[in-house]
């Protein structure tokens, strides 16, 4: 069951003396937290960094200058109901707006967690009839809210109906269940998600302590079952905002064979700017895992640019060209190097 304000007070998470001020930050940004996630928070650590990215605090009505309501600009993009089509050959299908948690910092927390959190049988029908309508959709990334908050039943209907589509090729899930509420990821819903075509779940863990054996037992369910699962994260202040933290979060989701896929540079969500580091910060950051930690551990490090213009990777620069021709290039110990190098080691 959910845990509301109510309840993290009365679970010790919120001290009783804030809860006047938090109620104003619920009714304006929806709250809840998974009995998993609660435990996994220290409340004696006043900066323990699950709590950072769960638990709600006033600074959320903060309004920052550069804060925007729809921050990717989904709405520039959705002709019908539930649906978001930026990319030409790719679009995002939502079907629910509710999630089994809801992360501080959510780009979509204007959207999610309302009383209609279901897109109506009559909406889903249309966004499908898009999607049959579109030959050049060739991926349809089921999002949210959270997907996998549906039953199994539901979640093996939009399977079948993306399967009776032609032109798509691959359905991809993103979710934050395996973390935030483990035991959903039975054997029901992994076998809702066996298809023909390519099925792919990127899930979203931003802290080493999230993946606890429950989360490891849920994900090696999806890959055992031949579910190729990806992990993306948000480099956010006070929870990841050091190498060694992130270091620690892509080796232990390779070693449960989950690739990093995207890390992203937080959005301006409203609210979040205590989140936010400068992209030069996280520039530094992600440098200093090259070199350290195998490709495997490496996501890319990118900018959803606001307004709806799509992601593009941030991560700083290792070349730039010589004035004379040619390239400097940077190791991952910041050493320069001509390239191509001097001719007197040619072979003749």
């Amino acid at each position: 069951m959910a845990l509301d304000l109510h309840g993290l007070i009365e679970r010790g998470l919120i001290a009783p003396d804030r809860a006047r001020g938090l109620q104003r930050v619920a009714d304006q940004f929806a709250v809840a937290l998974t009995d998993d996630i609660a435990e996994l928070i220290d409340p004696n650590d006043p900066v323990d960094p699950i709590a950072a990215q769960f638990l709600p605090r006033e600074a959320e009505l903060d309004v920052d200058l550069h804060d925007r309501a729809d921050p990717i600009g989904d709405h520039r993009w959705s002709p019908v109901p539930g649906i978001v089509h930026r990319y030409p050959d790719r679009v995002l299908l939502k079907p629910v707006l509710v999630c089994p948690v809801y992360c501080r910092f959510c780009f979509r927390r204007e959207q999610v967690g309302g009383d209609d959190g279901m897109l109506p049988a009559e909406a889903l029908d249309r966004a499908f009839t898009y999607i049959e309508q579109h030959p050049d959709i060739w991926e349809v990334i089921i999002t949210g809210g959270d997907p996998f908050v549906l039953s199994p039943r539901r979640l093996a209907e939009l399977v079948r109906r993306l399967e009776a589509v032609p032109h798509v090729a691959v359905i991809r899930f993103h979710t934050r269940v395996p973390i935030a509420e483990p035991r959903r990821i039975a054997p029901p819903l992994v076998a809702a998600l066996q298809s023909e075509k390519a099925i792919y779940v990127v899930i979203h863990a931003n802290h080493p302590r999230e993946l606890t054996p429950a989360v490891r037992e849920a994900v090696g369910r999806l890959v055992k079952a031949g579910i190729p699962t990806l992990a993306q994260s948000v480099l956010l202040r006070g929870v990841n905002d050091n190498p060694e933290v992130l270091e620690a979060l892509f080796r232990a989701l390779v070693a449960i064979r989950v690739k990093p896929y995207y890390l992203h540079h937080p959005d301006l969500a409203p609210g979040t700017a205590h989140f936010r580091l400068g992209i030069e910060e996280g520039q530094r950051l992600v440098a200093g895992l090259r070199g350290r930690v195998s490709g495997l551990c490496q996501p890319t490090y990118v900018l959803d640019i606001p307004g709806g213009f799509g992601k593009v990777p941030v991560a700083a620069g290792y070349t730039e060209p010589r004035k004379n021709g040619g390239w400097i290039v940077r190791d991952a110990a910041g050493g320069e190097h001509p390239y191509p190098p001097p001719g007197d080691d040619t072979v003749s």
